[in-house]
């Protein structure tokens, strides 16, 4: 256990950098002690059982392998790891859990298995799952995985009645967000936040990779000197756009997405091309329209809320979700999984959102 344990904790060091593939550690021991390690650094490049053999401090054959994930079996922009682990000589491979992605999908086990190498499954299957909810929904749903993340006062207010929002919460809550926004492929918000606020949806942490961004704009409100056209920036609109300012968001180097929608952005449909763009998760930075709207058609996996010890009222003050709302309690859309953190003088609170994917 201590050695998938470890092969877990390597694997998370991927993250943010290894989209569209899985986060993925790998440990090997010879004697009762670990002669190799290595994980997934970056998309593109070696895999974690590579690394693992690169580090080897003596000849791996006879060894055990620890890995959190099915080596794969095909040849993509690197050679299969289950023919390299049969090549070096491994006896044993600890497998925490199979990869679902129909390219490998039991195929690892099988060929390390007809070359002789013993192979157990499913240690720490559980741990080593939720290292890669990313990975299996972008997989198996070919959707990108929605974190929806807000801040908020005890009164539930994300901005004071004036419209101030600077700052909600202290700089230990944001500074998650900013982790939150590396290891996300894409941020999302609505134009209204944009009109407002002109942020600039950037990564603000040492060695952090900015995440693409993505605006709801229907009608193409956004001025063409917004601070989010700076950088790889997708927009989408509805069927009924304006469309010379498309022309001139495109000149900017803009992507422009219409979808079917006459007069709102269908964000199922968006949802889905985002997919197709290899943009496996997304960060919703949103607005209250925005975050209801994905709420409301299933689209968020994960919620992650922010409260501050601050009180401000105000009846036109904004809230985080608003829209029509649900009509009676028992039909609210419940976090499950929840847990709970204190980050600096803030609450952080967080769960996976219930019936959107999976057996949640």
């Amino acid at each position: 256990m201590e050695y998938m344990r470890y092969a877990i904790e390597l694997a998370k060091k991927g993250a943010g950098y290894v989209s569209t593939n899985p986060m993925v550690g790998a440990v090997i021991v010879k004697n009762n002690k670990i002669i190799g390690q290595g994980y997934h650094m970056r998309y593109g490049e070696a895999h974690a059982e590579v690394n693992a053999f690169e580090s080897c401090t003596e000849s791996p054959e006879g060894g055990e392998m620890y890995v959190t994930l099915e080596p794969c079996s095909h040849y993509g922009k690197t050679p299969p790891c289950a023919e390299r682990i049969v090549k070096e000589g491994i006896k044993k491979v600890y497998v925490g859990c199979l990869d679902t992605n129909p390219k490998v999908s039991g195929r690892g086990i099988e060929i390390l298995k007809n070359a002789g190498v013993e192979v157990i499954t499913g240690v720490m299957e559980k741990e080593c799952k939720a290292i890669n909810p990313i990975f299996f929904k972008y997989i198996e749903k070919h959707m990108p995985y929605t974190v929806l993340k807000s801040a908020m006062t005890l009164d539930g207010k994300i901005a004071a009645y004036t419209g101030d929002s600077k700052w909600v919460t202290d700089e230990e809550a944001r500074h998650i967000v900013h982790i939150m926004r590396h290891q996300l492929k894409g941020i999302m918000v609505g134009i209204n936040t944009v009109l407002k606020d002109d942020p600039l949806l950037t990564c603000r942490i040492k060695g952090g990779i900015d995440p693409v961004k993505i605006i709801a704009d229907s009608r193409l409100s956004i001025p063409l000197d917004a601070n989010v056209l700076k950088g790889e920036c997708i927009i989408a609109a509805a069927k009924n756009h304006d469309t010379e300012k498309k022309k001139d968001l495109e000149k900017k180097g803009a992507k422009v997405i219409v979808t079917q929608g006459d007069n709102k952005v269908d964000l199922k449909e968006l949802m889905s091309r985002l997919a197709n763009m290899k943009i496996d998760s997304i960060l919703l930075e949103g607005g209250g329209t925005l975050n209801y709207s994905m709420l409301s058609e299933g689209l968020v996996d994960k919620g992650v809320f922010f409260i501050a010890p601050k009180i401000i009222g105000g009846k036109n003050a904004k809230t985080p979700v608003e829209g029509q709302g649900i009509d009676i309690m028992d039909n609210a859309i419940r976090l499950i999984n929840t847990e709970i953190k204190k980050v600096g003088n803030d609450i952080m609170i967080y769960g996976d959102v219930k019936n959107v994917y999976g057996d949640n």
